[in-house]
């Protein structure tokens, strides 16, 4: 229950104490603040209007708020928001945010116009745990998780900075971290997004791209708001995936595939499996076809990514001709599959190129190398 002064003596004691922010709260969570305060509880749902519609956080600007409401929120009170430190546009258009949270750390989001929709890429985490071995942030290592109101106050940042905060827009949870990993704080901000009184983003916008945490795909497919799933998925037998995504040696190809078929997927739905084209590592006929082998029986998708190269990442980009073999192959038994265009690769901001300084080095650069060996 929020502790808000009346008196004086409450207000400068009140000083010393942490103020409740706004921005970790859904709409239930600010009902019940506000109603702590005294205040009817119908003022929780405008406040987050004008956090996710209006993108205001001051109160003194929530002027249908009662004035003695908005000094009581002043004082025990914030609406906490990633501050914009910079931004970088790339030559087609892609943005990319760089953004600092309350405690000094940075974060990396991309504003990806027209892909046919306008598309928000938003990270989970200050780094990533998972170390896969062709991505920059993995090279951080795991900094720290996002909380719930730093995940969305990424989504209300863009929403606003690029003028869709009125539009249709979607967003994939694939920039810095693995989102399952930080499976409650992900979920609750998906679930304050969805708020028809702020940006109203429905799940079907979303899309989660995971390396496959199985016990949080297993729960996730419980989940009232379902998004769209993705599986990091980059190779087609255990040897090569456990190379490139260690998480392998712990739930391998055969368990995840398994659950991606448990996995509820709607009438119109499908599962997307990305897969990031290694030149002479993954991208040859035979991991085309073992790769169909692995998909049967899932109603699935391919998404055929070719490297996006970046200093410190030990492979190459396959050229056009071996990336459209591989498609064919794909294609020829009956795979949906398309090859994703690299966006904003001139200003790293495409897949697997978002990485802020005081990183740490990931163990995947040898396991990188350990598998050029093998393949030699």
């Amino acid at each position: 229950m929020l502790a808000c002064p009346f008196s004086t003596a409450d207000r400068n004691a009140a000083m010393d104490r942490p103020q409740t922010n706004l921005a970790e709260l859904t709409a239930a969570e600010l009902e019940a603040a506000v109603a702590a305060l005294g205040a009817p509880a119908f003022h929780g749902r405008q406040i987050l209007t004008w956090m996710y519609a209006r993108g205001v956080t001051r109160f003194a600007d929530m002027t249908d708020l009662p004035a003695a409401l908005r000094a009581r929120l002043a004082d025990c009170c914030t609406i906490a928001t990633p501050a914009l430190d910079s931004r970088q546009t790339s030559s087609d258009g892609t943005t990319k945010f760089l953004l600092r949270l309350a405690d000094g750390r940075q974060i990396e989001a991309v504003y990806i116009p027209d892909t046919p929709a306008q598309t928000f890429c938003i990270s989970t985490q200050v780094g990533c745990a998972m170390a896969c071995a062709f991505c920059l942030t993995g090279k951080m290592g795991l900094v720290r998780h996002l909380t719930a109101g730093e995940i969305a106050g990424q989504v209300r940042v863009l929403a606003h900075e690029t003028g869709l905060a009125a539009a249709t827009f979607n967003i994939v949870l694939m920039g810095m971290g693995e989102p399952l990993h930080n499976y409650d704080a992900t979920m609750k901000a998906l679930g304050i997004l969805a708020d028809s009184r702020g940006l109203g983003l429905h799940p079907k916008r979303v899309t989660l791209s995971t390396v496959g945490l199985l016990p949080a795909i297993e729960k996730l497919a419980t989940e009232p708001l379902m998004p769209n799933l993705a599986i990091s998925l980059h190779a087609t037998t255990d040897e090569a995936r456990s190379a490139l995504v260690p998480i392998n040696k712990r739930y391998d190809l055969t368990a995840l595939l398994d659950a991606c078929r448990r996995f509820p997927v709607s009438r119109r739905a499908r599962i997307t499996f990305e897969y990031v084209m290694l030149a002479g590592v993954n991208d040859s006929r035979d991991d085309a076809r073992r790769l169909v082998r692995l998909l049967h029986g899932i109603r699935g998708k391919v998404n055929l990514l070719p490297l996006n190269e970046a200093p410190g990442i030990p492979f190459r980009r396959p050229d056009e001709a071996r990336v459209d073999a591989f498609a064919r192959v794909l294609a020829e038994h009956g795979v949906r599959v398309s090859v994703r265009k690299s966006r904003g690769r001139d200003i790293r901001a495409a897949c697997g190129q978002l990485i802020v300084e005081g990183g740490r080095k990931s163990p995947g650069q040898r396991l990188a190398d350990q598998l050029h060996s093998s393949r030699a």
